[in-house]
């Protein structure tokens, strides 16, 4: 992983000492195959007891991050930005290559024959990397519904959970948010909206719960007042609130993976992802041949 020294800097030792850590912590996630966002790796110093939850430290800790990049104390593949992305096409060397990619990417739909159809949904960007590791994994879709989700996007899904109904499964959406006033009821928020388009779907919210809260002791902050739905989530949970980025990202893995195995029938599973093992092996067979096929096809 990169360290490349653009502006040399001197830190004081109490700022070397949070470099430090931060290098050490990164290092952890990065061993698992996770990065972090600068939210997630601020809350990991919170509940670490290392930096008190105050938004100016964070503003603090992202300025100490950013010199310790510039000064070549810190890899720049350990921090990222995951709402500002660069899109581009995919390229190939040459027609060999591009069979090589596609039989390591072919997959069959392994959920057709499952009694549920899963999608998992969170809240906000910064967790999507989280997301989508987990998912990606157990070949399910995701989606960041940046808040509350907009009416074209759950006009569509409904009509995606009405096909998967039609098809005779039972459409489930694993939703994490915030365990704050919106972040609570963006999940009735879903369920309502998919009943309204005549969408039969179970939103299971599995993260944030207080159970959850409880259990970890993710660091507090004060709910919001200036919510329109702060009166009933005070009345009902007090005036604290907590964010979904507080979690231990495999504590999220895990939890996602483990209820995608509970909605599905690992024996059918098992035996369709064999199938589909035997038809990518027979396109890695073509790429390796290629030369004898492009030989064949051009003197036909």
């Amino acid at each position: 992983m990169p360290r490349i020294t653009y502006q040399p800097k001197t830190f004081k030792p109490a700022t070397q000492r949070i470099i430090d850590t931060a290098n050490r912590i990164c290092a952890e996630y990065a061993a698992q195959g996770f990065d972090l966002t600068l939210r997630q790796l601020y809350y990991q110093f919170v509940a670490r007891d290392l930096l008190p939850n105050r938004q100016s430290e964070y503003k603090r800790l992202g300025v100490i991050i950013n010199d310790a990049r510039l000064a070549g104390q810190m890899d720049w593949d350990y921090i990222v930005d995951r709402t500002r992305n660069l899109r581009d096409l995919a390229h190939w060397d040459s027609p060999s290559h591009i069979i090589d990619a596609v039989a390591t990417q072919y997959r069959t739909d392994r959920w057709a024959h499952q009694r549920h159809r899963v999608e998992v949904w969170v809240e906000k960007d910064a967790l999507i990397g989280v997301i989508a590791k987990a998912a990606e994994a157990e070949d399910v879709p995701y989606f960041s519904c940046r808040g509350y989700t907009s009416q074209s996007e759950l006009w569509g899904a409904a009509q995606r959970m009405i096909r998967y109904a039609k098809a005779g499964q039972k459409p489930v959406i694993i939703h994490l948010g915030d365990h704050d006033p919106s972040g609570v009821d963006m999940s009735r928020d879903i369920a309502d909206r998919m009943a309204l388009f005549d969408a039969a779907v179970k939103v299971h919210r599995i993260a944030l719960t207080m159970d959850q809260v409880n259990l970890y002791n993710p660091p507090p902050n004060p709910a919001k007042t200036t919510d329109s739905r702060a009166g009933g989530y005070i009345n009902r949970y007090g005036r604290s609130s907590w964010e979904l980025d507080a979690l231990d990202p495999t504590t999220l893995d895990r939890l996602i993976r483990s209820t995608i195995g509970h909605h599905r029938n690992q024996g059918q599973w098992d035996y369709d992802t064999q199938a589909m093992n035997a038809q990518r092996s027979t396109l890695a067979r073509v790429a390796r041949k290629w030369p004898g096929v492009e030989a064949m096809v051009n003197q036909a």
